[in-house]
């Protein structure tokens, strides 16, 4: 039988999509080199002639979902029909609504990085989407100062500290997938509405924008998206 010779890219696909079946089962910190090459079913040389490393791995893992959630939010960043709060806004919004429609296996991918041997893949995630992000961010956030939307000197460094509100809300989302009874996971998704909240507040008072300016998903969504994630 002849061998069957894959293209580069479909390897490359393949090998990511086994180490991250890896990650999500065992956890990543659980995980060895070894653990990946036996499973992919290559030998050393292969696998280092796409990745110098476990951590090189783990790098375009990341950076494939960042672009992953660049594409699926490219049309409300890119248009400019909306001013730039609306932009905004927009952003925001369908980032929620992404996720409320997320099929079974994509949650159960979304559920693992909150798991503590996770931390590691879960950091890489967020500052991948952060580098991909914050350009974007800062153009919509200074074309908005030009319009006289926005008051701020520092367009890029607002576009920071959304990104950092954001990926601060790890701690509330574990103490959800934590709580042990309904009363502490009632108490916990009150906590995490009342944050996004906050944040809200803090980005409009950093843009010169009355406070309830920027989109906050209703406490009633995110009860609907913490149900999908503790399922």
């Amino acid at each position: 039988m002849p061998r069957v010779i894959k293209h580069p890219d479909l390897r490359r696909s393949e090998i990511l999509n086994q180490a991250l079946a890896l990650f999500l089962s065992r956890g990543y910190d659980n995980v060895s080199l070894n653990d990946i090459i036996a499973d992919a079913g290559i030998s050393k040389g292969v696998f280092y002639h796409y990745f110098l490393s476990k951590e090189a791995l783990l790098a375009a893992l990341a950076d494939q979902f960042a672009h992953q959630a660049l594409t699926d939010l490219h049309d409300v960043l890119n248009d400019r029909a909306l001013n730039p709060l609306q932009r905004l806004n927009a952003f925001l919004a369908k980032g929620t609504r992404i996720k409320t429609e997320l099929a079974p296996g994509a949650w159960a991918v979304f559920g693992a990085l909150f798991r503590p041997e996770n931390l590691g893949l879960y950091q890489r995630v967020v500052a991948a989407s952060e580098l991909l992000f914050r350009p974007i961010l800062t153009d919509i956030i200074g074309q908005g100062v030009k319009e006289h939307l926005f008051e701020t000197a520092d367009p890029e460094g607002v576009a920071d500290l959304l990104q950092q509100l954001a990926s601060n809300t790890y701690s509330f989302v574990t103490r959800i997938i934590e709580a042990r009874t309904e009363q502490e996971k009632q108490e916990a998704l009150k906590a995490f509405h009342r944050r996004l909240r906050l944040n809200g507040v803090a980005i409009d008072r950093l843009l010169g924008l009355p406070d309830g300016s920027l989109y906050v998903p209703s406490l009633s969504v995110v009860k609907k998206l913490m149900a999908k994630l503790t399922e």
